[in-house]
């Protein structure tokens, strides 16, 4: 199995996952973040069928705006508990420095190795980001022609 089937079987396995989270929860806020999850996953799935423009899109509109939006209206709309006494995390929060310390080494070391440097160059993808911005860009030429030879003639 090549890593690119592992990787995409890890996402399948996040997003179905994910998706269980939203249907199965309680709590709206704990939906609401498996929300934010499932759309993010969807992205990476995005990214993996090299769709960059429709996982740029599914971040920026449904997991940035739309899931926000969610969060904020349900923090709104159902007033929360207040919380007193001892945390009962407190220990899982002091253990979550020194994970992220690890994680953010790990992920220094990962996108300085050889995997990320690009050895191959690219081919261009029929549909990717560079063919709908040069498809956008003669539809806008297209339409500032039209109008000024629609002011000449007036």
């Amino acid at each position: 199995m090549s890593a690119g089937q592992v990787a995409f079987w890890i996402l399948a396995a996040m997003a179905v996952g994910s998706a269980l989270g939203v249907v199965l929860r309680r709590n709206p806020i704990h939906s609401a973040l498996f929300l934010v999850a499932h759309l993010a996953t969807l992205a990476a799935l995005f990214l993996k069928m090299r769709a960059e423009f429709l996982a740029a899109a599914q971040v920026i509109v449904y997991a940035g705006a739309i899931a926000v939006l969610f969060v904020f209206a349900i923090m709104v709309l159902i007033p929360g508990k207040e919380e007193t006494g001892p945390d009962p995390l407190r220990s899982q929060r002091l253990l979550a420095v020194p994970v992220a310390g690890l994680l953010l080494v790990l992920l220094a070391v990962m996108l300085r190795s050889a995997l990320f440097t690009g050895a191959v160059p690219a081919v261009a993808v029929p549909g990717g980001v560079a063919a709908i911005g040069r498809a956008q860009h003669h539809r806008q030429d297209l339409v500032g022609v039209m109008a000024l030879a629609k002011r000449r003639t007036a």
